[in-house]
């Protein structure tokens, strides 16, 4: 095992060269994470390949801006993948972020906390993430009100938790961060964790999320599928059916739930692929589904 998978088993995150692409780079929460995770910080010292190593305690937010820019673009926070125990930044982050400003579209990577059976951490730095930019949307040239999530894998169990869980704000917070919003307009959802149900989860995801063994009412509170309403936003699923490790069930019964609300949502079910394929230009499907997710911007009005 090389010194860079040692690294990934130990938790310890890579922030590799294409984080310096990104406009910005600002820490989530300015005065300080709300709670801690329970997660000892890391520091090292890495061979050349590695540029910087980031904590796992952190959360932060990487900024991508389409190049040349004038009006208000559509944005999408990113959270990748990784069964809560890690993050794949680069394929299920960075590289989407560059994706979507190909398409004019700007993409905000969040690097949420671990959750080590600590279960609000990831979803409050999700709805901070989308207040945030939100509150940061005329300065970034974003449009405020087309400001969706994105996840892959339990990165989509958090994009659908943020799309399931929201609120609109407290007019009375000190700061204009705490004033938006945290609802998304739009969800893309990558072979998402949907539901906890034991059944058919992850469990590597259910555990990390809500600690080994856990019996109780957070089951449900974040089995997605049972949390939809009227006022979900608009989703994009796509997935492979030959995933072992996140059943198709996961998104399918999302989107039954979505339908049952009159949710407008689009799913695409691949023969083949797997699971974590992210940005993977290898992918037999990539060109297929890049094109797909182009037009349901379009169709949706969040493109022109």
């Amino acid at each position: 095992m090389n010194f860079k998978s040692v690294l990934l088993s130990l938790g310890i995150f890579l922030s590799l060269g294409s984080t310096l692409m990104a406009q910005q780079e600002l820490f989530l929460w300015p005065n300080g994470t709300p709670e801690k995770n329970g997660i000892k910080e890391k520091e090292v010292i890495g061979d050349n390949s590695i540029q910087f190593v980031e904590n796992i305690t952190t959360p932060k937010l990487y900024v991508f801006l389409p190049e040349k820019h004038n009006s208000q673009v559509p944005a999408v926070v990113i959270c990748p993948g990784g069964g809560y125990a890690g993050e794949a930044m680069k394929h299920e982050g960075y590289d989407f972020a560059k994706w979507l400003n190909e398409q004019g579209i700007a993409g905000i990577v969040l690097k949420y906390r671990l959750p080590n059976g600590n279960h609000m951490i990831p979803l409050k730095d999700a709805q901070q993430a989308i207040r945030t930019v939100r509150a940061s949307a005329l300065k970034w040239g974003i449009d405020p009100n087309k400001i969706g999530i994105a996840g892959f894998s339990a990165g989509g169990h958090l994009a659908s938790t943020a799309g399931t869980h929201f609120d609109t704000g407290n007019p009375s917070a000190n700061d204009e961060i705490g004033k938006q919003s945290c609802r998304p307009d739009f969800m893309i959802l990558f072979y998402p964790v949907i539901t906890l149900n034991k059944e058919f989860t992850h469990m590597g995801t259910r555990d990390n999320l809500l600690g080994r063994n856990y019996e109780g009412d957070l089951e449900q509170y974040y089995s997605n599928e049972r949390q939809v309403t009227k006022d979900t936003p608009p989703t994009f699923l796509v997935l492979s059916d030959d995933d072992k490790v996140v059943p198709t069930r996961n998104s399918i019964d999302f989107y039954s739930a979505l339908k049952k609300q009159n949710i407008p949502v689009s799913m695409f079910i691949f023969g083949k692929g797997g699971h974590g394929w992210g940005l993977n230009k290898d992918f037999y499907a990539y060109s297929c589904w890049t094109m797909l997710l182009q037009e349901w911007f379009k169709e949706k009005g969040f493109l022109q």
